[in-house]
């Protein structure tokens, strides 16, 4: 499409970026013998295990999200099995955004999936046109990161999701500002984001497979089979959605942090050692920032690929090294419980505020042992600033170092 369509700044103008099969990309960039083969992405001895990705080729032979594995295998008996391992694909995820970020402050990820949209309206005198700007992050992304990106651009995200499920496995499309409608109106209807399978099998009882064929129903039509959801699938037929692209810094800030062991370990007193190294960077990030934390998240994945999550909370909020070692410790005893290795560890701290502007006194007879550890942690982080953060260590953290 020529460039001037999207020249003028006041036509809403969004780009959605997709790195199809986003896991199995991750995993062929770091083991080469995956690439040019099926791929499945999926726990393996686990009793239930489905697939969690898995590539083109795969795909073509029937495999699917979410499908039990062994019924997968049986599809496509050639694909190699590759273990999830999710905190790579964040990592990835992170690293995605970080090309798309300087373009736009309305920058919204999908998690950790590889899709992520821009809202580029207005930005065209600071950067150029809306497909130059996908041009030059598909080859960042290429160049930087190994991963090959398909991008679409129309009015809105839906249509601009569409417009790179056209395309997939590779390439881009551009939707002219006003021919959404036209741009659907061939397209079968499972391509549409916001119908499900539900509305799919709904729709195939009345013969309805492409959206012209759902067009020639007015929303009284759709009303039999939708309801109250009749509007808004009509509006998804024609290509309507005025949904915003969420900025970046919508969520609230947290702290994370990660550790990958060196060698997957059953040994408890090695993974705590782990944990408290953790525990220790986060207290000393927190009171470097004059915050607690009123929340801990522990991410804890065993080695087959299966994911668990666990917190706790603390009120007023903790940013004391041992209160949050013990918070950890509970969330690991009951995360980690089964007889499988563990492979790598993540702990986010969110509720982050401010502290009292003056903490409570205690009173006499009272237990002065969370002061002394406040006392003591304040020495340490005034000798680990001015020596180095590992001139000193803990003894409960050395085994993890």
């Amino acid at each position: 499409m020529p460039s001037v369509l999207w020249s003028r700044d006041r036509r809403r103008a969004v780009i959605h970026i997709n790195v199809a099969d986003f896991a199995v990309a991750v995993e062929r960039l770091e083991d080469a013998s995956l690439r040019g083969r099926p791929v499945i992405v999926a726990p393996q001895g686990a009793a239930r295990a489905r697939v969690f990705d898995m590539s083109e080729e795969a795909f073509r032979a029937g495999v699917r999200k979410h499908m039990p594995l062994a019924r997968a295998q049986r599809l496509c008996r050639e694909a190699k099995i590759a273990a999830p391992r999710p905190h790579c694909y964040e990592r990835a995820m992170a690293a995605l955004l970080q090309r798309a970020a300087p373009y736009s402050p309305l920058v919204e990820a999908e998690e950790d999936s590889g899709h992520l949209f821009l809202d580029l309206t207005g930005t065209s005198r600071l950067f150029g046109p809306p497909q130059d700007v996908a041009q030059r992050i598909r080859r960042a992304v290429r160049g930087e990161l190994g991963l090959d990106p398909i991008w679409g651009l129309a009015a809105n995200k839906l249509v601009a999701k569409v417009a790179t499920r056209v395309v997939k496995p590779s390439g881009e499309h551009i939707v002219e500002h006003g021919r959404e409608e036209d741009f659907l109106r061939p397209l079968p209807l499972f391509l549409l984001p916001g119908l499900e399978r539900g509305d799919l099998l709904a729709l195939r009882d009345y013969h309805l497979h492409r959206v012209h064929q759902a067009l020639a129903w007015n929303p009284d039509h759709l009303a039999v089979v939708f309801g109250q959801r009749a509007g808004q699938v009509h509006g998804i037929l024609r290509g309507q959605d005025d949904s915003p692209v969420l900025p970046l810094g919508h969520k609230p800030p947290v702290l994370r942090l990660e550790r990958e062991l060196g060698e997957d370990s059953n040994r408890v007193p090695e993974v705590e050692a782990v944990l408290w190294r953790l525990v220790e960077r986060a207290g000393a990030a927190l009171r470097g920032q004059g915050r607690v934390a009123r929340r801990l998240v522990l991410a804890l994945d065993y080695s087959d690929g299966a994911r668990v999550f666990r917190q706790r909370s603390h009120q007023p909020g903790t940013a004391n090294d041992f209160v949050l070692f013990d918070l950890a410790r509970a969330c690991l005893a009951s995360a980690w419980t089964r007889r499988v290795r563990l492979r790598h560890l993540r702990l986010s701290f969110s509720g982050l505020a401010f502290p009292p502007a003056q903490m409570e006194l205690p009173f006499v007879g009272e237990d002065q042992t969370p002061a002394r550890g406040e006392a003591l942690l304040a020495a340490l982080d005034a000798i680990r600033g001015r020596h180095g953060a590992d001139k000193i260590k803990m003894g409960r953290g050395l085994e993890a170092a």
